[in-house]
């Protein structure tokens, strides 16, 4: 975790905000290792006196969401896994727990990102007859241009997987920029490419065969980069702290989407942007129908679209101003060697209303 970081953004209680209205500032509790300006294990605390909750920081990556002891429980594979295993080794394991296991879904997810964010820098990598790695790049900087000209830092990107989009939005900012993502592997292969500008990962050719890939990846300001756990629903800041937040692909893989457009809204300072993209592939064992944004009910005026939905709850509820979008911009996951998904996602660029645009 970046001092400079930590000392600028000012993260608050999550648990007191959610209830109590208003969280207190954390505070730096414990530093067992550092390097640097750089905590890689300590802890955090909140300074209100019935709550003291207090955050762990582990691989230089701090936890604060609203309900740590769970978030620990649910994740303490991922987080006390090892990374130093031999890729023989992963080999037998792979075969040995099998498809499906806790192994295989980890390196799976990890892979099919790390390919996306990262591939293109990889010099084994073959041209594909497909679209190739980058489409996180490409749907970031795309609604970036529609906010142009830029805008000020600092920045955030919620759902940042393993990291590309983070960079990016340095490139095209000014300020520090902060990833938050859920996924602990993937911000701990997102830290390494922060410290070392080098990627490791196992890139899945058919099956359960897996081949690891290693090799140096550019990135842009990392001084002023850095990647943390927390809730998209429930990010710890305190009100218009950043002036351009990207959520992208993030919307229809919480419970409450409109929680998540509602911290957008609240997140922004006057003027800021920001850039939203999503296929709406809504799943019922993650986000009930009834919070869906559309996909459902063909009988309302919209006949089920969820485009008219998203732009209202954008400009309706959020007090945000469509700068752009464009409502079918190609995006390709690689599954293996012989299966590529595609997505046409809806990407929308928003401005938040300043002062002198609301006439105030």
């Amino acid at each position: 975790m970046r001092l400079r970081h930590f000392e600028e953004l000012g993260p608050i209680c999550p648990r007191c905000a959610a209830g109590q209205g208003g969280g207190a500032r954390l505070t730096i509790a414990a530093i067992e290792r550092r390097l640097h300006d750089d905590i890689l294990e300590g802890a955090l605390a909140c300074t209100r006196d019935g709550c003291r909750q207090a955050y762990p920081v582990i691989d230089g990556i701090p936890i604060i969401v609203p309900d740590v002891a769970r978030y620990l429980s649910d994740n303490l594979w991922h987080i006390t896994a090892r990374t130093d295993l031999s890729e023989s080794l992963e080999i037998m394991l792979g075969d040995a727990t099998g498809p499906g296991s806790a192994f295989d879904v980890a390196r799976y997810h990890l892979g099919t990102y790390a390919f996306d964010h990262w591939g293109e820098f990889d010099p084994l990598e073959e041209p594909l007859q497909t679209a190739g790695p980058g489409s996180v790049a490409r749907c970031l900087n795309a609604g970036l241009d529609l906010l142009a000209p830029s805008i000020a830092g600092p920045g955030l990107d919620i759902g940042c997987s393993v990291g590309r989009s983070t960079f990016e939005l340095a490139a095209r900012s000014s300020g520090l920029v902060l990833g938050l993502d859920l996924n602990f592997a993937m911000l701990r292969l997102a830290r390494r490419v922060l410290t070392e500008g080098r990627v490791t990962y196992p890139r899945r050719r058919i099956g359960i065969v897996y081949d690891r890939r290693t090799f140096d990846v550019p990135v842009t300001a990392p001084e002023r980069v850095d990647f943390w756990v927390c809730d998209a629903m429930a990010p710890p800041f305190p009100p218009r702290r950043f002036g351009l937040i990207a959520a992208l692909n993030v919307l229809d893989c919480l419970p409450d989407p409109r929680s998540l457009l509602s911290a957008i809204g609240g997140g922004l300072q006057p003027s800021g942007g920001a850039v939203l993209a999503t296929p709406y592939d809504w799943s019922a064992a993650v986000t009930q129908p009834q919070a869906w944004i559309g996909g459902h009910s063909p009988r309302d005026a919209s006949r089920g679209a969820a485009e008219p939905g998203l732009r209202a709850l954008l400009t309706q509820t959020n007090g945000l101003r469509i700068a752009g979008e464009i409502t079918d911009f190609p995006w390709h996951v690689r599954l293996h060697d012989r299966s590529t998904m595609a997505y046409s996602t809806h990407l929308v660029a928003v401005r938040s209303e300043s002062p002198t645009d609301s006439g105030c």
